[in-house]
């Protein structure tokens, strides 16, 4: 969908008023009190994301008019209005649509509705041959009359490439997006100014990489480790902040095979490397004044008769031993070496990683949070602060000595496993043990909150982006320079 920015209304089927709640006052067109009366009689009121659709005649045509309220009209709420709009009118006939705000709006905030409009609209159709006419979307331009909106704009719109790439990596399926084509996919980032380094198994191997290698050494599809760089700070000076995803492009759980039903939904296993590859994409499309690594470990999980086994052990790249007591607990044994390689190579102060970890996180927090775990109470506050601004929300889980006890090994320095109680809280004190001292880390457990099963403010069903938008807003706010 084209977004475009003018001082007038344009030639529009459609007219969008965007009203605050309970506003008063006429509306620009001919048969105003009309609609007003009908609004009221519908009970519409200017909440957030609320909609009153009417029909009127202007200048001699028929008009379609919807009044969208706005609510209180800060940023989220226009960012729900414009996801409510297109949700609205994406697939109603109507082609262009003029929003204007009769109570008056400054550039930004116009800029922040396009925004919400923008992410809503975003859907995959690739593989639909057979896609019935009305269920095809019809509204390929959004006007905005409001004057000043453009620099806002162009920042939030390189936000939402960012996390159409994220959606776009996340609904593929793993049959086209495994690790050769994950990175193939990204290529057009190096064109933006980002650097790409791409690790074979060979070289992983080389170095060491034990844990990474043992989870995909049961897939014909061979492992990559993608690490891209944006630098816009203009100097080589200073350490860049880290943000590592977890890629497993399909995770059938290898030989602790999970059960058939839902097993489909492991080909978005790779949303915290889907997110980590859209928050460079955002950074480097605004310009961020940053300098940032984004590391993604791909690899594909598979049950096969060179697949690890329940009870092997394997040495990371740290050096230190893992027992694999469940092979479906594979996440970890992929960020633990790729958490060390950063360190070795980058030495950041600060490292971030996001991963779809645990089924016991999706218990604890259904869709509504992301879990993080941090050793250092500063780094968390920012990203939940970051979070709730983004609309990316998180909540704070513990890390203790108890924990980490649970996962000793008898055999090995520690087991990949814990208890059956407490299972994303000793994940992240596995991934914990291989942070290097000094070093900020946060773990970000994302497993409920990268796919959804029904639409929300500003996605469809399906890929949601989530961990874009919070790892641009914690950018902006405490790394840009």
């Amino acid at each position: 969908m084209d977004i475009a920015f003018s001082p007038s209304r344009p030639e529009a089927d459609t007219l969008v008023l965007a009203m605050a709640k309970d506003a008063t006052g006429g509306l620009p067109i001919a048969a105003g009190s009309v609609v007003i009366a009908g609004a009221r009689a519908a009970r519409f009121a200017g909440d957030t994301g609320t909609t009153f659709e009417t029909f009127v005649e202007e200048a001699g045509q028929v008009l379609r008019v919807v009044l969208l309220g706005i609510g209180g009209g800060d940023d989220a709420d226009l960012e729900r209005a414009g996801g409510a709009l297109t949700a609205k009118l994406a697939t109603s006939g109507a082609a262009h649509a003029a929003v204007e705000f009769p109570g008056g709006v400054s550039g930004a905030a116009a800029a922040r509705l396009a925004y919400g409009a923008s992410l809503r609209a975003w859907r995959i159709d690739t593989y639909r041959t057979r896609l019935p006419e009305k269920s095809r979307p019809t509204l390929v331009k959004l006007t905005l009359v409001a004057s000043g909106a453009q620099e806002a704009w162009e920042r939030l719109a390189a936000v939402a490439a960012g996390v159409a790439l994220t959606r776009e990596l996340v609904s593929e399926p793993a049959n086209i997006i495994y690790p050769e084509s994950f990175i193939e996919r990204c290529r057009h980032l190096e064109k933006m100014g980002i650097g790409f380094t791409v690790l074979d198994e060979v070289q992983m191997a080389d170095l060491g990489m034990g844990a990474l290698l043992g989870v995909a050494q049961g897939s014909v599809r061979k492992p990559r480790l993608l690490a891209m760089e944006w630098n816009g700070t203009g100097t080589t000076q200073g350490k860049p902040l880290v943000l590592v995803g977890k890629g497993v492009t399909f995770d059938s759980g290898g030989i602790s095979i999970k059960p058939g039903a839902g097993m489909e939904d492991m080909k978005w296993d790779m949303g915290g490397a889907g997110a980590v590859a859209g928050a460079m994409k955002a950074l480097a499309g605004r310009k961020a004044k940053a300098h940032v690594i984004g590391i993604c470990g791909l690899v594909e999980n598979m049950p096969d008769g060179n697949a690890q086994r329940p009870g092997d052990i394997v040495t990371s790249m740290s050096g230190q031993t893992i027992e694999v007591l469940n092979t479906d607990a594979e996440g970890r044994l992929v960020l633990c070496d790729v958490i060390t390689w950063a360190q070795k190579t980058y030495a950041p102060e600060v490292i971030v990683d996001l991963a779809t970890l645990t089924g016991a996180m999706v218990v604890a927090l259904g869709d509504q949070f992301a879990g993080i775990f941090a050793n250092d109470d500063g780094l968390a506050d920012d990203l939940i602060a970051a979070g709730k601004a983004a609309g990316d929300p998180l909540w704070r889980f513990p890390l203790s000595d108890a924990y980490n006890k649970m996962i000793d090994s008898p055999i090995a320095d520690m087991k990949n496993i814990g208890p059956r109680f407490g299972g994303s809280i000793t994940a992240a004190q596995f991934i914990k043990r291989f942070v290097d001292d000094g070093v900020k880390w946060a773990h970000l457990d994302i497993a409920g909150m990268v796919w959804a099963d029904k639409p929300g403010p500003v996605w469809d069903k399906g890929a949601t982006g989530y961990g874009v938008r919070l790892l641009d807003r914690l950018v902006a706010d405490k790394f840009e320079r």
